[in-house]
């Protein structure tokens, strides 16, 4: 029995009726929820770790005494409170208690505000040592989740923090970003830290697969459902139960199949090819796209009630371009993973290279920058090369020093910022001041400065806008 599920529960254990109902009375006047049981057995399956209050218990039980029950309860957790009542006056049973671990003794008769005040005494601390738990938990998981996705720009702090809470949940995600921006990695996080940690992940991309075989990749099929098919065979969906199903690039799952996976969605069951009856699975499922899965819908390629399936949640990963000085943090971390990797001496980037690293857009993203980290890492023992040459290919990378003075080096970064952005644009100076936040005045200054115009940045006889 039990009642008023918002407050701090109470588990009464005693064999005696009446007793039970004046625990319960006086307890729940002191403003806790309760629940009531009779034997040790029936006690302790309602405990769990997660037990938010305290246990209230009797020591003399019908087939098991209140000593043996708090042993039992240690075993869930040892720091779940348990106080035990008895009306013998048992000294050496009391101290054999607190040895035990019981949390408080109260001797029959005792006066209800004082039973009172031991649970009110037993809740707070219960309520400390949970507290306690979940910041441990929330900073082991923050510590493990920066390793994986590096960055401190105030972006990819909003994106941890929102994965962290958001794993907990069993709702459907949809993960959007340019490609290369790491959507695999937090679909893999959102199962990681999750309570389905210890079930499968499984990943498929849509768009990998030739359309003849997302059915029965999905899906799965019987024996002899088609021609080729001469055994039963499991699909994506049914092996990812009880974990999670990534589904990336799902704009590019064929519309034919998409009610299909809806109805998996709705009915939490899913139809091998040649069935004949559905199979039930439990998944949590994760998508991403490259796209405004809004701007799929109006093109024709992803159904709209599927999209409000998918999107219970939507995290939305920033392009490296738009995350500040993380670019220099995850370059710098790459060079110390392959220098490990290939047995090399970590090179220094110059401040030419450091400078390009902050101004060029990466349009393939962390996965570019990765890559061009690898790169450069390989080529310092042969010669070292600036890494816009490797990354671009360009070897006339204008006049960056490697060393200088402070005026050199900012030169060198505003003249790699302004000619960034001209290129990204163009040539189109409005975009260019909306990028670099400056008047049109100023920018003129600086560009004439520098010695930079739009013919030098590879965009003449562009008009403005």
């Amino acid at each position: 029995m039990t009642d008023q599920p918002d407050k701090t529960p109470v588990l009464i254990v005693d064999d005696d009726p009446s007793m039970r109902a004046a625990l319960r009375q006086w307890i729940r006047l002191a403003g806790f929820s309760t629940l009531e049981v009779a034997t040790a057995d029936q006690a302790v399956s309602k405990l769990t770790p997660e037990f938010g209050g305290c246990v209230v218990s009797d020591v003399m039980l019908e087939g098991e005494d209140g000593v043996s029950l708090l042993r039992r309860t240690g075993d869930i957790d040892a720091e779940l409170p348990v106080v035990l009542i008895t009306g013998h006056g048992d000294v050496p049973m009391a101290v054999e208690a607190m040895r035990a671990g019981a949390y408080d003794f109260v001797e029959k008769p005792f006066d209800p505000d004082h039973i009172a005040e031991v649970v009110r005494r037993a809740c707070d601390k219960r309520a400390l040592v949970l507290e306690n738990r979940a910041l441990k938990g929330q900073l082991a998981g923050s510590a493990g989740l920066e390793s994986r996705l590096i960055g401190n720009s105030p972006a990819m702090q909003t994106l941890r923090q929102q994965i962290l809470h958001f794993a907990r949940t069993d709702a459907a995600v949809l993960i959007t970003g340019e490609t290369g921006t790491g959507k695999e990695v937090i679909a893999q996080a959102l199962h990681d830290f999750s309570p389905r940690q210890d079930g499968p992940f499984i990943a498929i991309n849509a768009a990998a697969l030739p359309e003849s075989m997302v059915e029965a990749e999905l899906f799965g099929h019987e024996a002899g459902a088609f021609t080729g098919a001469n055994r039963q065979r499991t699909g994506r969906i049914e092996a990812a139960s009880g974990g999670v199903l990534f589904l990336d690039e799902i704009v590019s799952m064929p519309l034919g199949l998409q009610p299909k996976l809806l109805r998996v969605l709705q009915e939490k069951q899913v139809d091998r090819i040649g069935g004949t009856r559905p199979v039930d699975v439990d998944i949590r499922l994760v998508s991403a796209a490259n796209m405004d899965p809004k701007e799929a819908v109006v093109a024709g390629r992803l159904r709209e009630d599927l999209l409000f399936r998918l999107n219970t949640i939507e995290l939305m990963v920033p392009p490296l371009r738009e995350r500040g000085r993380d670019s220099l943090l995850l370059f710098d971390t790459f060079l110390n993973r392959f220098a490990a990797q290939y047995g090399q001496d970590v090179p220094a980037p110059s401040a030419r290279d450091e400078a390009f690293l902050q101004t060029y857009s990466w349009p393939g993203n962390v996965r570019e920058l990765r890559n061009a980290a690898e790169r450069f890492v390989l080529n310092a023992g042969v010669g070292p090369q600036p890494l816009e040459a490797l990354v671009t290919g360009r070897r006339d990378t204008g006049p960056i020093p490697a060393e200088g003075g402070l005026k050199e080096l900012m030169d060198a970064y505003e003249r790699n910022l302004i000619e960034g952005a001209l290129r990204r644009h163009g040539g189109r100076m409005a975009d260019v001041m909306s990028e670099l936040n400056l008047p049109r005045r100023t920018l003129n200054e600086k560009m004439a400065r520098l010695g930079l115009n739009r013919e030098q940045s590879g965009v003449a006889d562009l008009a403005e806008t």
